[in-house]
């Protein structure tokens, strides 16, 4: 049986959390996620931010500053 490797990074975060990894405000995190430069998905009644959308972000970021 194959083992599959397992990340420590979260895969979803909660709009709190994201907040923490990037260190910006709830208001400007909201503001990302309406003008479309942070990809969010919904579950329920929960914004989520992928992971891989934080790390595009970033990239975007380093592009915009190059």
């Amino acid at each position: 049986m194959a083992t599959d490797l397992i990340s420590t990074e979260a895969r979803l975060y909660r709009v709190s959390d994201a907040m923490r990894r990037l260190g910006l405000s709830r208001s400007v995190l909201y503001e990302l996620m309406r003008s479309g430069r942070l990809r969010s998905v919904k579950e329920g009644r929960t914004r989520l931010i992928p992971a891989s959308a934080i790390h595009e972000y970033i990239a975007l970021l380093e592009r915009e500053a190059a």
